[in-house]
């Protein structure tokens, strides 16, 4: 990354990944952080952070700010316009996932992006943990052969994701902009990654009311992929325990992940164990967003597409906007 001078960052949202964001970016020195909180008791916490300045109002944190950098931290239904102004206000724009809960103006938001030059990227920090990233690699150098079939999976605990606040009134409860599929558009950002174009050829999805809520809790997808891959997403966050997991079959061997266990594992053409990546000591969680961080601020202090840019995001949105719609 060339050097760049102190960043203007403006995030709007001051939840828990907001919150995470502004840590991080302090940490990395990249440059003066300002949050937008309209919740009062969460902008008062907020402002306990060090070196954290906070805005209860839209407009004036906009205007005082002046960000060269924005991170979309809000509610789902808001990233789009949030993300629209802040394109026209100049600013190069990080959206946390999923880009939006409709498709409505993603053209316009693709478009203002284009005609002005901004660097737009959708959070997808699952794209940098070890496990995936050490998935992509081996199907990059074809260490399998070519891919057939995968299987990518997803189970957790919706009450247990954000200590302190009522599940049933977090936005991930809304039937409108919350839901397994929206939520857990990382699994099928994966998919699409690993793979490339899908089109939907079946899913089923079940209600939450496990947990009491209307919204979607749990889905069962099948992607049919232009590459010729078929794979399978299951995301649910009504699970008591977490799991995540990846299996890829090829013509060459196979590769299975599992969270959990924190290794990727390669089988050869006769099937035994031929190599495992095990997961980097003293690796973390907050090291993907750090790494996902980084990645955001190269992309636009040199003006190049990011991985998890606008377009893949609108991909992956589409993907998850037909399942939801399905019967």
């Amino acid at each position: 990354m060339r050097h760049a001078p102190p960043h203007r960052i403006l995030i709007l949202g001051g939840g828990s990944i907001g919150s995470r964001h502004a840590r991080n970016l302090l940490a990395c020195g990249a440059g003066e952080v300002m949050v937008f909180e309209p919740d009062a008791a969460r902008a008062e916490r907020l402002k306990s952070e060090p070196g954290v300045r906070v805005f209860q109002g839209e407009q004036e944190a906009f205007q005082s700010a002046k960000p060269d950098l924005v991170f979309v931290c809000s509610p789902t239904a808001l990233h789009v316009s949030q993300a629209l102004r802040a394109v026209e206000e100049g600013a190069h724009v990080f959206i946390e996932k999923p880009l939006s809960h409709t498709m409505e103006s993603v053209r316009e938001l693709l478009e203002k992006a284009r005609t002005g030059k901004r660097v737009v990227m959708v959070g997808c920090n699952m794209r940098f943990h070890p496990g995936h990233a050490a998935i992509h690699r081996f199907l990059a150098e074809g260490a399998i052969g070519s891919p057939v079939a995968a299987r990518i999976s997803y189970g957790g605990y919706l009450p247990s994701w954000r200590p302190g606040q009522d599940y049933r009134k977090s936005y991930s409860a809304s039937p409108e902009q919350g839901g397994a599929v929206l939520d857990c558009i990382h699994e099928i950002d994966l998919a699409l990654w690993h793979f490339g174009p899908a089109e939907v050829s079946g899913s089923a999805v079940l209600p939450a009311t496990a947990i009491g809520l209307e919204t979607d809790g749990l889905a069962e997808i099948l992607l049919r992929h232009a590459s010729g891959v078929l794979s399978s997403v299951h995301v649910n966050f009504i699970q008591r325990e977490f799991r995540r997991t990846c299996s890829v079959i090829g013509t060459d061997g196979s590769l299975t992940w599992d969270c959990t266990r924190g290794s990727v594992e390669r089988f050869g053409t006769d099937g035994n164990l031929a190599e495992t990546i095990a997961q980097p000591a003293g690796w973390e969680t907050d090291t993907m967003y750090r790494d996902e961080l980084r990645h955001f601020l190269a992309a636009a202090e040199e003006g190049k597409i990011p991985t998890g840019s606008l377009q893949e995001a609108s991909a992956a949105l589409a993907v998850a906007l037909a399942v939801r719609e399905s019967p």
